[in-house]
């Protein structure tokens, strides 16, 4: 069986029409409060689902919130977790 000829491949050229790329600013780190406040909110979801557990039912504003609480102390916990996301 006969063998097949090797192609030569013209070599890349990138095009010349093209704009040069703007270096993009970097970003300043996260002021200490919005540590603080990122920390304070999953602490404060945490210690509002334990003292859930351990008198929810003596503290006037859970008792009335009920399985509320639930939802309260993990939409604090997510609140700082999300704000992790924008942490430099």
């Amino acid at each position: 069986m006969p063998k097949s000829k090797v192609r030569k491949k013209a070599v890349y050229t990138p095009p010349t029409d093209r704009r040069t790329p703007v270096k993009a600013k970097a970003a300043a780190p996260s002021h200490p409060i919005y540590v603080a406040v990122m920390l304070a909110m999953m602490l404060l979801g945490l210690a509002w689902l334990v003292v859930n557990y351990i008198a929810g039912t003596s503290v006037p504003i859970m008792k009335d919130l009920g399985a509320w609480n639930f939802a309260v102390g993990f939409a604090l916990m997510i609140v700082g977790l999300l704000m992790t996301m924008r942490w430099r």
